[in-house]
């Protein structure tokens, strides 16, 4: 018998399987979301329109407050706003000296050094600017702000040499201090000290030249008053004595800006007022803020001199007088003026991008062309980057309304004056 087999099982037929998908951006994840965002926030404001309410301000009181935290944290910083010279500078929490340069901002506890050609304007929180001298070691004291916009500024002279001027303050509990040896002098406002410490004899002094200070040793309190020193000896008390009173400068103006084709040959011409008792005027035209080169230095009894030979640039000058006995007044509070080389046209470069005020220091951002030389209100900017951006902060100024004059020369001979106007609050 023959078996006859079985025929194979027919095979099922497997469906095709097909997958649909469709993309979806990050971009429509995130419009998706604050369209729900948007009709969930309106919901809640059409039912719960109180609750809403007190929760935005919530959120914003939260933001002003981390704003305030760091507008206070960079308003209670010091700055260095002129340079010149050796300056160093040693950090509170470090073992090292560093060049000190625009950029650094000095806190408490901060150590400045200056060398035999160095010299520093530092300015604090309240528009208290510190000069300080040649060969001198100063140390930052205090730097602060209150909630009530009282402000603490301080510095310590361990040996050298600094003038110090303060300005109008927002508190009548607002102090600026200098202390030097056992001794403490806190300056009113709209005052200038000079203040000088010899460590090596141990005696100090300080003269006031506007405005007054009360001065502290021990058990010792002595007012200063406008021209007037205050001698600390080693031993024995504080003695106070009057000075001659510093001329007041007439011309050129302070901050003028002197245009000629040729500078060099131009003959110009310093004032100032008489001083009773004086015999002779001595006038100093600096080639820096704090006079740490000299181009000029002049002795004359009349009240004017006229001067030739200096070459274009920023200047300042000052004026000292002298009694029959000798004694020398304070120098006068020192006036700018800038010497420029008349260019062929006004074809250069010069721009203001930006102003920031700091208290009543206006932090000014621009760009000009490269290797071109500025002067911002008769002094020097220094911190030019190579491809002209600048930066530059000014001195303390008076609150109102200011205008802040730019004078630039490129390397073609070319000038240009910008006036940034800005008010002080």
């Amino acid at each position: 018998m023959q078996i006859q087999p079985h025929p194979p099982a027919p095979r099922h037929k497997i469906s095709r399987v097909e997958v649909y998908w469709t993309a979806v951006t990050y971009k429509t994840v995130a419009i998706y979301f604050l369209l729900v965002f948007a009709v969930v926030m309106a919901t809640l404001y059409l039912v719960y329109p109180d609750w809403y309410s007190a929760a935005i301000t919530r959120v914003e009181r939260a933001v002003g407050a981390g704003a305030t935290r760091a507008a206070a944290l960079s308003r209670n910083q010091a700055r260095f706003v002129n340079l010149d010279g050796s300056v160093q500078v040693k950090k509170a929490n470090s073992v090292q000296w560093a060049d000190a340069d625009y950029r650094v901002t000095l806190d408490k506890g901060d150590l400045i050094q200056t060398g035999g050609d160095g010299a520093a304007r530092i300015t604090f929180v309240d528009g208290t600017t510190f000069t300080v001298k040649s060969n001198t070691l100063v140390t930052v004291e205090q730097n602060s702000v209150d909630s009530d916009s009282s402000t603490r500024v301080g510095m310590h002279i361990s040996s050298g040499a600094v003038d110090l001027t303060t300005g109008t303050w927002q508190s009548p509990r607002s102090k600026a201090e200098v202390s030097f040896s056992n001794a403490v002098a806190s300056l009113h406002q709209d005052s200038r000290a000079a203040v000088r410490s010899d460590p090596a004899t141990s005696d100090n002094e300080i003269t006031v030249a506007a405005g007054g200070a009360d001065l502290s040793r021990g058990d010792e309190h002595v007012e200063i008053g406008k021209y007037e020193r205050a001698t600390l000896p080693a031993q024995g008390a504080i003695v106070t004595t009057n000075v001659l009173a510093p001329p007041d400068l007439t011309e050129p103006v302070n901050l003028q800006p002197l245009i000629d084709p040729d500078p060099k040959h131009l003959s110009i011409h310093f004032e100032w007022s008489a001083v009773p008792d004086a015999v002779s005027y001595d006038l100093k035209i600096g080639m820096t803020s704090m006079f740490s080169r000299i181009a000029v230095d002049k002795t004359t009894t009349a009240t004017s001199l006229d001067v030739t030979g200096l070459d274009p640039g920023d200047y300042y000058w000052s004026v000292t007088a002298t009694d029959s006995h000798k004694r020398e007044s304070e120098p006068s509070e020192a006036y700018k003026f800038t010497l420029v080389a008349e260019g062929k046209g006004d074809d250069m470069l010069l721009e203001v991008d930006g102003t920031e005020l700091h208290g009543n220091v206006v932090e000014i951002i621009g760009r000009t062309e490269p290797g071109a030389a500025l002067i911002i209100d008769g002094e020097s900017v220094a911190d030019i980057g190579p491809d002209g951006h600048f930066r530059y902060f000014t001195q303390p100024m008076a609150r109102g309304s200011q205008v802040i004059v730019i004078t630039g020369q490129n390397r073609r001979g070319g000038t240009k004056i910008t006036k940034v106007p800005i008010v002080i609050p």
